[in-house]
């Protein structure tokens, strides 16, 4: 699996987005799932739903239908603990919710490999040591 954020989500169903087509094509070439965290998934339906309508509401819904999206629940005291830690950590950034969510996936999943258009996944770290393997299209 390899981990992606919303802006990603949005990419891929977006044929409008500079990168559509070099990111559905990455997507393609790895042959696995993607995965994201209910933070991320409901950032992208806002956004699409703005940028798309239900139309591209629902290409992003049929990811999780057919299997090419799986989502990673985030639903415990301790974890919630650890989202806020790493946004006090990155409170310079500023690290929104959605980005803590994926760090935390990678922290419990050793899930290192990324899809994301954010460069603040440059600047994060896993187990605040380990950098993000971030899968280019360029």
């Amino acid at each position: 699996m390899i981990l992606c954020d919303t802006g990603i989500l949005i990419t891929i169903v977006d044929r409008r987005q500079p990168k559509h087509y070099a990111y559905r094509q990455a997507i393609s070439r790895y042959a696995c799932p993607l995965l994201t965290t209910w933070a991320c998934l409901t950032e992208a339906m806002y956004l699409t739903h703005r940028l798309g309508g239900w139309t591209m509401q629902h290409q992003l819904g049929k990811l999780i239908v057919q299997g090419g999206l799986i989502t990673y629940s985030i639903d415990t005291a301790q974890q919630m603990t650890r989202l806020l830690a790493l946004m006090e950590q990155y409170r310079d950034r500023p690290m929104d919710f959605a980005d803590a969510t994926l760090v935390l996936v990678a922290e419990e999943t050793g899930q290192r490999q990324i899809l994301t258009l954010d460069s603040d996944f440059l600047f994060y770290r896993i187990h605040n040591r380990d950098s993000f393997e971030i899968i280019s299209v360029d």
